[in-house]
């Protein structure tokens, strides 16, 4: 784990081109979008950082949206980056969103994938509670883990990308995830973002299976930004990026270089 405050981060591509910050979402980190990142590097600067207490970013009890895009403007001021696009998914998108909000100035464009601005419930308490019960004692190996996790968590990928938090260390299998930090502050990161409002460009991707991005959101969406068109991916889940990657990247890439 990083000892600074500056978040743990790969870049792809030449400084020179223009930036595109993408950040991921809960439970992930800066490899989930990496695809996304391999076919911008062409055109875009791309950095991928891991959020606070994610990866092997710093760990911190504050999960607060403004806490969280301080921390990319942080990273954004550190790599001299002026202006910059942004791509988020899921958490990663209403960090990206807060991040408008709050410095517009900055901010060319946004790609908020299958997320809304609004407060959601309980989205991810099973997983949360399969995790926090996770006996690492008797974890030897990935496998151990994915037993353990199958009662609470059918969905074997959703279990694989989870167990990707899981490290070996001279003591035995550790999670990169601070656990205890999600848990306490779940309700911060379920939570609406700020009522300001971002007047650039913004496009919406949904997953067409998802419930994360729906009509009964659309006044949260338009009284934040006005300027969001909305693309749907169908037959997918909140997923999108990995489901269809294909797809969701060229959505991306022609709403950047547009």
């Amino acid at each position: 784990m990083a000892d600074s405050k500056q978040l743990n981060h790969e870049t792809l591509g030449n400084s020179k081109n223009p930036a595109v910050i993408i950040i991921h979402g809960l439970f992930g980190d800066k490899d989930n979008l990496k695809r996304l990142a391999r076919e911008l590097e062409s055109d875009f600067f791309c950095v991928l950082p891991d959020v606070r207490n994610h990866g092997d970013s710093f760990h911190s009890n504050d999960m607060t949206y403004p806490s969280m895009a301080g921390d990319i403007i942080t990273l954004a001021d550190d790599l001299n980056l002026d202006s910059f696009h942004l791509v988020g998914h899921s958490m990663g998108g209403k960090i990206a969103m807060e991040v408008a909000m709050s410095s517009p100035e900055r901010v060319l464009s946004a790609v908020f994938a299958d997320i809304s601005p609004a407060a959601y419930e309980g989205t991810h308490d099973r997983i949360m509670e399969a995790l926090c019960a996770l006996d690492l004692s008797q974890v030897k190996s990935r496998g151990d883990a994915d037993k353990q996790l199958a009662d609470a968590i059918a969905e074997k990928g959703v279990r694989q990308f989870l167990l990707k938090n899981l490290k070996r260390t001279d003591e035995g299998y550790q999670w990169r995830l601070n656990l205890n930090a999600l848990r306490e502050c779940y309700s911060e990161i379920s939570g609406a973002v700020s009522e300001n409002t971002y007047d650039g460009k913004v496009l919406f991707i949904k997953g067409g299976n998802s419930n994360y991005l729906t009509e009964k959101h659309e006044d949260a969406v338009k009284k934040r930004f006005p300027n969001a068109s909305v693309k749907v991916i169908d037959d997918t889940g909140h997923w999108l990026h990995a489901e269809k990657p294909r797809i969701f990247n060229r959505l991306v890439r022609d709403f950047l270089t547009a």
